[in-house]
């Protein structure tokens, strides 16, 4: 790894420093392209060859990257972690099916998926510190356990029709029992490259590549539900869900990888007196995702609501699972952004690119229009999580890793779960365009967020035991 990567020696907010060797070989390489009989500047066709000769060198790089991060998270990890975390955008996105479908109240799906998202946003950070603490292999098998257990029960009530009162609580211990394989599997893959030398470039190229197979789960798990949907229930998906959080998420636990980092080895080093601070960029970071997740939350009721309303029910899920394609492909192309585009330029970027894409929803009234306007839309959501995580992963010390990346991901997973219960309401009362207004207003006050932030300066200290460079 150190090999790989010999030509950063020096790094911050995105920009590289070549080093003395690596500058006198590009003179040299470039020297050698302007030999005899080669065209100079003002030449015919040089401009064109070049940028075509530095696309082709981008795209080089960004594919010896994401072969680099596979070298050292082995083939079978992404793979594993995929199929782990698939339950979740399940029962995320099919509570409010499921429900509505065996209450036949939208306000009432709405309702009970709030309450598993905030059983989410309430143990998340916690099953973070634990894994922090105590190492991600044990509190891993027993969460997955645990939560295949809660996913059944809560299927099983809802298909029973049992009382809305009954259906939050299950809905929240659904939720406050995921173990969280995405944040934690973020945490695993950033210190494995840590570790092996790897700079901030490679580490963004994992982040790239951890929330593309979010928004992958994000496709095929409302996909899966939609699919069920038409087959003859929603519930058939939580069975599935059920099945392979527990086989899955033991896989996970059980990888080599999993050790990556002695249970709180890290943190000892870095806070002999107690838990390393974290700065207010950290804060900042999750505000801005707390909007976002309230896009994604109001976009769901949004097209669960206009599905309906054209009599097209069970395509809700397909919808979602277009708008998730296009976000896992450009989630793939972050990784291949220039560096001098910094974190905090992407992150007013996607945010402005957010609010301004959602606006078309509110005046949408067509399925051949909601599948259109949904997957361009769809552009924007990788990048505004990619960049969040980016931000968390460069500000968190080390030994506070999965316990920031778990509160980032609760952050957006609460703004989603507050949403789902008003948009749900708005949807019923006053129609889909009004849930997806609401959606575009929190993307609107993202961007002011994320306007308003103030990138660290450049030479700033980082994070006590952050592991990485002052």
């Amino acid at each position: 790894m150190a090999e790989r990567t010999r030509g950063i020696t020096a790094r911050d907010e995105g920009t590289e420093v070549p080093d003395r060797a690596t500058a006198g070989e590009a003179a040299a390489g470039d020297a050698g392209a302007r030999g005899p009989g080669a065209r100079g500047p003002g030449g015919r066709g040089s401009g064109a060859r070049e940028f075509g000769g530095r696309e082709s060198g981008r795209r080089g790089a960004t594919l010896d990257a994401y072969r680099q991060v596979l070298a050292v998270t082995g083939a079978a990890l992404p793979v594993v972690s995929f199929l782990g975390r698939l339950p979740v955008a399940v029962i995320q996105f099919g509570s409010v099916l499921l429900v509505s479908r065996t209450s036949g109240s939208i306000a009432t799906g709405g309702a009970v998926a709030c309450a598993l998202a905030l059983g989410q946003v309430t143990a998340g950070p916690f099953v973070g510190r634990l894994a922090d603490r105590r190492g991600q292999r044990p509190v891993v098998l027993a969460f997955a356990a645990l939560n295949a257990l809660c996913v059944a029960a809560y299927t099983l009530g809802a298909h029973l029709g049992l009382p809305t009162p009954a259906l939050l609580l299950l809905g929240v211990l659904a939720g406050a029992s995921v173990p969280g394989i995405g944040p934690l599997a973020r945490a695993r893959v950033v210190r494995l490259i840590r570790k092996e030398g790897g700079d901030a470039r490679l580490v963004g190229t994992a982040l790239s590549l951890e929330s593309t197979m979010d928004e992958l789960s994000f496709v095929l798990g409302p996909a899966l539900v939609g699919l069920a949907a038409l087959a003859g229930h929603p519930a058939y998906a939580f069975g599935v869900a059920a099945v392979l959080v527990a086989v899955c998420g033991t896989g996970f636990a059980l990888h080599p990888t999993a050790r990556a980092v002695p249970p709180g080895a890290t943190s000892a080093r870095s806070a002999p007196g107690g838990r390393p601070p974290l700065p207010r960029e950290v804060y900042v970071v999750r505000v801005g995702l707390v909007f976002l997740g309230v896009l994604l939350g109001a976009c769901g009721a949004g097209i669960t609501a206009l599905t309906e309303e054209l009599g097209a029910s069970g395509q809700a899920g397909l919808v979602y699972a277009a708008m998730g394609v296009m976000s896992a492909v450009t989630g793939l192309a972050t990784a291949a952004l220039p560096d001098r585009f910094g974190l905090h330029a992407r992150w007013r970027v996607a945010t402005a690119a957010a609010a301004l894409l959602s606006l078309p929803l509110v005046w949408t009234h067509s399925m051949a229009a909601l599948y259109a306007v949904v997957t361009v839309f769809g552009a924007v959501y990788a990048p505004n999580l990619i960049t969040g995580f980016a931000l968390t992963e460069r500000s968190v010390p080390q030994g506070r890793l999965a316990e920031g990346m778990t509160f980032a991901a609760s952050a957006f997973v609460g703004g989603q779960a507050v949403t789902l219960a008003v948009a749900g309401r708005v949807a019923e009362t006053h129609g889909a365009g009004a849930a997806f207004a609401l959606g575009s207003a929190a993307a609107a006050v993202a961007f002011v967020v994320a306007l308003l932030a103030r990138p660290l300066r450049p030479g700033a200290a980082a994070p006590p035991g952050s592991g990485r460079p002052a």
